[in-house]
């Protein structure tokens, strides 16, 4: 059974990674709107990858008898100036969603939570490697500046993003 510390604060989670998804899904939407259909693309497949951290919790929740507990999420924001100004968001927002997955392992070790703190590990390694993704395609924007062709051949890049 889950400490009800520690079941509302994984609750939240929840709520933080389908904001996460929402936040994608509007930013593919803006790349789609504007003919960067790679880009959205990425953006598309980054959101359905936050649905499905979403749903571990919502799965690990269950799993310790605890009561899933869906609260309202915010709209997102609409447009972006560009790609650049994207990537910032996202990196910026990856970063934020470390720190969130960072005090939930606290909380659990705090709470003497092994089972919780063992689960949080997987969140722990895939918050790096989405710090690095995002990072990644933020310096290359950086690199390519406002450069049309530049931009389009990440925009064909990350098309071919498959998961």
């Amino acid at each position: 059974m889950l400490d009800e510390k520690m079941l509302a604060a994984l609750n939240k989670q929840i709520n933080e990674e389908l904001a996460s998804a929402y936040i994608y899904l509007s930013m593919a939407a803006d790349f789609e709107d504007k003919g960067l259909k790679g880009f959205g693309q990425w953006m598309q497949l980054q959101s359905q990858e936050e649905v499905s951290h979403a749903m571990k919790i919502y799965n690990y929740i269950n799993d310790r008898g605890g009561k899933v507990e869906l609260t309202a999420i915010a709209a997102p924001q609409k447009t972006w100036d560009n790609a650049l100004k994207v990537f910032e968001t996202t990196l910026a927002h990856e970063q934020h969603i470390t720190g969130c997955i960072h005090k939930l392992v606290d909380l659990a070790i705090e709470l003497k939570d092994h089972a919780t703190n063992a689960f949080l590990q997987w969140f722990v390694s895939e918050q790096v490697e989405e710090e690095v993704n995002a990072g990644e395609i933020l310096d290359k924007l950086k690199l390519v500046g406002q450069h049309t062709n530049g931009i389009f051949m990440l925009d064909r890049e990350l098309g071919r993003r498959q998961e």
